[in-house]
């Protein structure tokens, strides 16, 4: 069916009728058990599989228009899907059936001076709202989580990936569909009109909450926006600091696989910090210019290898999500703190070191939502984190943070037990 948006009168109807639906839908899941939510997730997987010849059809006509349409190579990648990586979707979906249901959890009890107990239990948010790029895996994680968590979800996904999402969208509201979940449980939005993301963003009192996932503009236009609450994540300007203790052989493995491992992903690293006192410096350059990165640097850093270009300015707040990075020397930990203090986007940042006692003011001081010692910013990620699929790095200071898998989906309410207490 094709939707036709003149106006923003036009959009409103149309978010308020799915967000309507969604919302009838979403009471269907509040009493859905535990075990009727996993058995029509991994239905949901089931479905996946058995329609993967036409995802994948799909999924190359998106690919297809993107290389005609100039994406970047790591656009490309971010949308390409191949039977490896729609495998790891619909495992990532029975991953997500198989963790513990946070519906229904008590957080805590106490006792009132007036004798009721009081009981503080999750709940779900209710109809959330994904807006989302060119990544087709979100549709399958997004609903995967909302649904796990009792929500319903109103998916937006971007015109790069528009028949990837169309047919991961089908496979799985069949599969859900065949264990009794309402079709309006999970709905993808059915027009790629930029009209409709207002009408969501406009959405207060229906739409509960807005997950925004994409490059900056996309977060920034919803935080400005939108009248309902938002949880955003927002770019990754990851750094990785190495220290003047750290194992030259560590940080070397550790800068190349934060780079180079995938380039287009959130947690990449896009600045290296080479602390002055380093000694080995130049090698860890050296592997990432080997490895085909292009490297950015100011004055010290250039002195390491004439391959290293000058930075400017933006290249210490941009977020390359390519085979580029900035490369900066800084003279200690208190110069590399205040270079990701201004620069970071509070994604994930990494210190390279064997000292212990300075990583532990590193961990303690830098405040973004990932902080690591030793590891690569690349393992930012809710699967990593044992947390199932995510649906997204929360990189605000409230509600949810870092990786927002199932319990970042879920809000609580307060119980209150009483005998007949009334209060004077």
């Amino acid at each position: 069916m094709t939707y036709e948006i003149n106006t923003a009168d036009d959009a409103d109807t149309l978010v308020g009728d799915l967000a309507r639906a969604g919302r009838k839908a979403q009471r269907v899941l509040a009493r859905m058990s535990d075990a009727d939510k996993a058995a029509a997730l991994k239905a949901a997987a089931a479905s996946l599989r058995a329609n993967a010849p036409e995802v994948l059809e799909e999924n190359a006509r998106d690919v297809a228009a993107g290389e005609a349409n100039g994406l970047t190579g790591s656009m490309l990648d971010r949308l390409r899907l191949d039977d490896a990586r729609l495998e790891a979707v619909a495992s990532a979906i029975e991953n997500v059936a198989s963790l513990p249901d946070p519906v229904g959890q008590e957080i805590d009890h106490s006792t009132a001076p007036a004798g009721m107990k009081l009981v503080r239990r999750r709940i779900p948010i209710g109809l959330i709202g994904i807006i989302y790029e060119s990544r087709p895996n979100v549709t399958a994680d997004a609903a995967a989580l909302c649904l796990r968590s009792g929500n319903a979800a109103l998916l937006r996904g971007g015109s790069e990936a528009v028949h990837s999402n169309r047919a991961i969208h089908a496979a799985m509201v069949e599969g859900l569909a065949s264990k009794g979940v309402p079709e309006a449980a999970i709905q993808l939005m059915p027009t790629q009109d930029r009209e409709a993301v207002g009408g969501m963003l406009r959405a207060a009192g229906l739409v509960d909450m807005i997950v925004p996932r994409g490059g900056k503009s996309l977060v920034e236009r919803v935080q400005n926006d939108a009248r309902v609450p938002v949880l955003a994540h927002l770019d990754g300007i990851c750094h990785t600091y190495i220290h003047s203790a750290a194992d030259p052989e560590m940080a070397r493995e550790i800068a190349l696989n934060a780079k180079m491992r995938r380039t287009g992903i959130c947690g990449a690293m896009e600045t290296l910090l080479l602390d002055a006192k380093f000694p080995a410096s130049a090698d860890v350059v050296g592997a990432l210019l080997d490895a085909g990165c292009e490297l950015r640097g100011d004055k010290r850093a250039q002195a390491l290898d004439s391959r290293i270009k000058p930075a400017s300015s933006e290249d210490w707040d941009t977020e390359y999500l390519d085979a580029i990075a900035s490369v900066a020397v800084v003279d200690d930990v208190d110069d590399a703190m205040d270079h990701i203090a201004a620069h970071s986007s509070g994604h994930t940042d990494v210190i390279v070191t064997d000292d212990e006692e300075t990583a532990a003011i590193f961990l303690a001081e830098v405040d973004s939502a990932i902080v690591m010692h030793n590891a690569s910013s690349q393992f930012a990620d809710g699967g990593e984190f044992g947390l199932g699929a995510e649906i997204g790095i929360a990189t605000g200071r409230l509600h949810a943070r870092g990786p927002v898998a199932l319990e970042g989906l879920t809000t609580y309410k307060w119980q209150v037990l009483g005998s007949g207490q009334a209060r004077a």
